[in-house]
């Protein structure tokens, strides 16, 4: 798939405002992994920065995988989305990024039921909500996370 061009431009304009909000880096932050990790095949050395961007390419990779039996609620993608956007996923390893999703979804349903229908609903977030998301999924996967990487 070519994330950078998925999505039509007409096609866009017809997503849910929460989705254009939490995609737009990320659809860059993808963009720019791949050319990385490509050049880091032919490369030796690497420095911190760069090893650290290909990593958080590798669990975005990770997370844009869906089964296609089990599509996601619009609220569950943004909730992920959002996750990896903010970099709260980079400290956990690629292996357990599964388990962080998971953890994910089912803290922000258990404490934000109401956001969950408004983004279901297409309506916009206000800051303080998504704060409110950051946060659930900072809690969700502290324990995931590896500070030693």
């Amino acid at each position: 798939m070519d994330i950078g061009r998925s999505v039509s431009r007409v096609g866009g304009k017809t997503q849910y405002p929460t989705f254009r909000q939490v995609s737009g880096d990320l659809r860059l932050a993808y963009t720019q992994f791949e050319e990385l990790e490509t050049f880091a095949r032919f490369a030796t050395r690497l420095d911190e920065r760069t090893k650290r961007r290909i990593q958080h390419g590798r669990r975005v990779r990770r997370i844009l995988r869906q089964d296609a039996a089990s599509p996601l609620a619009a609220w569950e993608q943004i909730a992920v989305l959002l996750a990896a956007k903010e970099e709260l996923l980079d400290d956990v390893p690629v292996d357990a990024v599964g388990t962080a999703e998971q953890r994910i979804r089912e803290q922000v349903q258990e404490r934000h039921a109401d956001l969950c229908e408004r983004i279901d609903t297409g309506r916009e977030l206000d800051d303080e909500a998504w704060t409110a998301l950051a946060d659930t999924a900072t809690a969700a996967v502290a324990d995931l996370r590896d500070h030693q990487s």
